[in-house]
């Protein structure tokens, strides 16, 4: 059995269809294409507004707003989760303002269930007031 050698493509070789690639990513005219970014979802806006309407002299850390953020996102997905359970069990394709009612109250502990719901019904007469105004 004889042995044979491996041969190895020189550096110039195997870099070349990585930079064919890279021609093709320009354009026709000549110009290269711009990147898209991908954009970070954050909640930070929102807490640092509600913040500042509760204690306006208070500052918060980039640590505090990511676990901020995590506990929005956590506490989002617990009510979506439960109304798509609620609507299913209703057999409805749409998840209304009942269902996301009636999961606040399941989620959340007794007095926070009720704050939440009397806050939930706030917002959706003044999203109603809005939506009739224009």
């Amino acid at each position: 059995m004889a042995r044979t050698k491996k041969t190895v493509e020189p550096k110039a070789e195997r870099g070349a269809d990585t930079k064919s690639a890279k021609k093709s990513e320009k354009k026709a005219d000549g110009k290269k294409r711009k990147t898209k970014h991908s954009t970070v979802k954050s909640h930070g806006i929102y807490i640092h507004r509600v913040l500042k309407q509760v204690h306006p002299n208070l500052r918060i850390s980039n640590t505090a707003m990511s676990i901020i953020g995590s506990l929005v996102d956590d506490m989002f997905e617990r009510f979506a989760r439960e109304a798509s359970v609620l609507a299913k069990y209703a057999r409805r394709q749409t998840i209304a303002s009942r269902e996301v009612q009636s999961a606040a109250r399941l989620v959340l502990p007794g007095e926070l269930a009720k704050h939440a719901v009397s806050e939930g019904q706030k917002a959706m007469v003044r999203f109603a007031g809005k939506s009739t105004d224009e």
